[in-house]
């Protein structure tokens, strides 16, 4: 189904984006819905899409021998979800799963890729945006660590 600029403007993400980008977001966007315990995405599979959540909450997992399944960080309404899509080898580096019924936008990263070769400002903008999600994700990261090795 497709999603209208307003919708995806509501979304604290993409309040701070340059209007004139929206209707280009848009069109690589769709709904997504989860249960809870479905995988959103799993460790080591092809990353596709990266998540603005509306509703609901998704953990992301890693697993780490022994201790087996760590969370590394829980994800809420108002949250972004992923970032491998962006960063060669585009692959998942952790695990992400609903744990309650979970609805959000999904935007398709090839999409927004082509997109980005054609617009470097959009590009631009766009990095600007994840670069403090990859800092956030690789500090919940390491705290986990801390608290595995204490």
């Amino acid at each position: 189904m497709k999603i209208h600029e307003p919708l995806l403007n509501d979304h604290p993400f993409f309040q701070k984006v340059n209007p004139r980008f929206l209707e280009l977001l848009t069109s690589c966007a769709s709904h997504a819905r989860f249960n809870a315990g479905d995988f959103i995405f799993k460790e080591g599979e092809e990353a596709k899409q990266f998540y603005l959540i509306r509703q609901g909450k998704v953990s992301m997992e890693l697993y780490c021998p022994p201790k087996g399944v760590v969370i590394i960080q829980t994800f809420s309404e108002g949250d972004v979800l992923g970032w491998s899509w962006l960063i060669p080898p585009y692959t998942w580096r952790f695990s992400a799963r609903a744990t309650e019924l979970t609805r959000a936008f999904a935007l398709d990263g090839e999409c927004l890729r082509n997109k980005f070769a054609q617009d470097h400002d959009l590009a631009y903008e766009m990095f600007n945006l994840f670069i403090p999600v990859i800092v956030e994700c690789l500090e919940a990261t390491r705290m986990q660590l801390l608290d595995m090795y204490k």
